[in-house]
């Protein structure tokens, strides 16, 4: 056990190797058909570990990393800033864009991409779930956009990760803090948008 939890790499592919067991087990006893709702079931369960991803780390830059960083002893500073940053910021982006993929990809099986996106507008017979759910979806892809075109580039230029001014670098970790704290403030309503559609509606 030590050689498999000792290395991530491994611990993630014999997790990954469970879960396969796990759900094979229930499709070679014939209590899971194989049929669209298997298949909706595994975008389901991609678009879940892709948003824990995505939103776990957007929580762990507000609510620990940026808190702290005050508290950091300056000469410690580099090492948040060279090694940590840049790494989890790597999964952030990464998380973001396979959440709204995998996002897409559940709506695309549920047949409502159209629906949800235009709020029901353009669905032949409108149903709260649609505004509801896409609401949440407009949230999620707003803040992907904002991960990738406004929170990345600016903690580039922040991190030193590319050439820029010495005065460019606080205004553009300040731009960076801006807007992954509003990502923070859609987070929960865009997370009510996606846990509770299906529930509250049916």
């Amino acid at each position: 056990m030590p050689a498999i939890l000792s290395n991530l790499r491994t611990t993630v592919h014999v997790s990954l190797l469970l879960t396969i067991i796990y759900i094979g087990a229930y499709i070679f006893s014939g209590a899971i058909p194989v049929n669209d709702a298997l298949w909706m079931g595994v975008a389901r369960w991609t678009h879940v570990v892709s948003g824990i991803m995505w939103i776990g780390l957007l929580w762990y830059f507000n609510f620990v990393q940026i808190p702290n960083m005050p508290n950091i002893p300056d000469e410690q500073k580099p090492a948040i800033g060279k090694v940590i940053a840049p790494a989890a910021l790597f999964w952030f982006r990464w998380g973001a864009l396979a959440t709204v993929v995998t996002g897409l990809a559940v709506a695309g099986l549920r047949g409502y991409t159209v629906e949800v996106l235009s709020f029901g507008l353009a669905a032949e017979n409108y149903t709260p779930q649609y505004s509801f759910i896409g609401i949440g979806m407009w949230m999620a892809i707003i803040m992907a956009y904002n991960v990738w075109f406004i929170i990345w580039p600016n903690q580039k230029i922040a991190l030193g990760l590319v050439e820029a001014d010495v005065e460019a670098k606080p205004k553009a970790a300040r731009t960076a803090m801006l807007f992954s704290r509003t990502n923070t403030l859609l987070s929960f309503p865009m997370l009510v948008a996606m846990a509770m559609a299906q529930t509250v509606f049916g």
